[in-house]
Formats: structure tokens, sequence, C-alpha cells
């Protein structure tokens, strides 16, 4: 890695490609360039990086541009436009104190917990919904099985996404 800190911008788009081909090769399952459509969201989210289902369709609508559209997304399609949208800082993740404003709106006995019934209700019914797959998702990870609830501030502190160091600043 030494050898490529002089390359300056080439080292650096370099190094996110390589971030880039890692992640997607975890979601390429036959080993063939290629994910399922519905992985892109995950391989995104993955690099650090997370847009709204309306800004996850405009980036497959560039990835997808110049061919039918097949149910799967080719590495080298993908490529080109996620490294243009690290290098640009694209879908950053929401400050910390905004998460925790928007779940302390939610909880109006402010015990500092949401139910998984409350917690449910707020994220299927409202704003943008989760789909059951991203609710079962946030679930795995948020809900304490004993008390079938959701901490946030423990739930916040785990989801915040450190600065990758190596990103061009």
């Amino acid at each position: 890695m030494a050898e490529q800190e002089g390359n300056g911008e080439d080292g650096a788009v370099a190094e996110i490609e390589k971030k880039i081909i890692e992640a997607f090769e975890v979601f390429d399952h036959e080993c063939n360039k290629t994910v399922d459509v519905r992985e892109i969201g995950s391989i995104v989210r993955s690099l650090g990086c997370f847009p709204t289902e309306a800004e996850l369709h405009e980036l497959l609508a560039k990835v997808e541009e110049e061919e039918e559209p097949t149910g799967y997304i080719h590495l080298e399609k993908f490529l080109p436009v996620m490294t243009k949208v690290l290098l640009n800082r694209s879908y950053r993740p929401i400050p910390e104190d905004v998460l925790l404003h928007a779940f302390e709106a939610l909880d109006e006995n402010k015990c500092g917990y949401l139910t998984k019934d409350e917690l449910v209700k707020h994220m299927t019914e409202e704003g943008e919904p989760f789909t059951e797959e991203e609710m079962e998702e946030m679930l795995s990870s948020a809900l304490d099985p004993e008390t079938n609830t959701v901490h946030y501030r423990d739930y916040i502190s785990m989801m915040i996404v450190d600065e990758p160091e190596d990103l061009p600043q």
C-alpha cells in the first residue's frame, strides 16, 4: 500500500475501486462479475453510503443506462458509477445527533427505548416505509430479544459509521 501514497488522485481512485470490487464480490454468488439487482442497496451501504430508496433507483438507472434490465448488474457498469459516488462523497450517513433526535421524537414517554410494535408501526406506516425485509434486518440488529424493545442510544452508537480514513478528502 505504501507505494501508492505518492500517486495522488490515481492512487486514491485505485483504492476506491479495489474497495468497490471487494464489496461487489461478496454478493457475486456465481463468481461471474454480476450480482442480483436487489443486492445493490446492500453493496452501497457496505461501502458507507446510505441513499434513500429514490436515490438508489437513480443510481441503478445510471448503472443500467445502456442495457436492458435483466435483474442482474455487471461489475463493469457498476464500478465507474459507484467510484464517482464515493469520490463525490454522496449519500453520507445521517449525523448521530439527528438520528437521536428522530428516535426521541418517536419515544413519546421519553423512556429511552421503543417497543418492537412501536418501531414497526413507525417504520412501516410513515414516511418512506420500510419493506418487510428491511424491517427484519433492522430488528435483527436493534431489538433486545429479552425485553422486545430497542434501546435506541445503543442502536445508534452501533449504527454510526466511522469516516473511512483512506478516502480522499
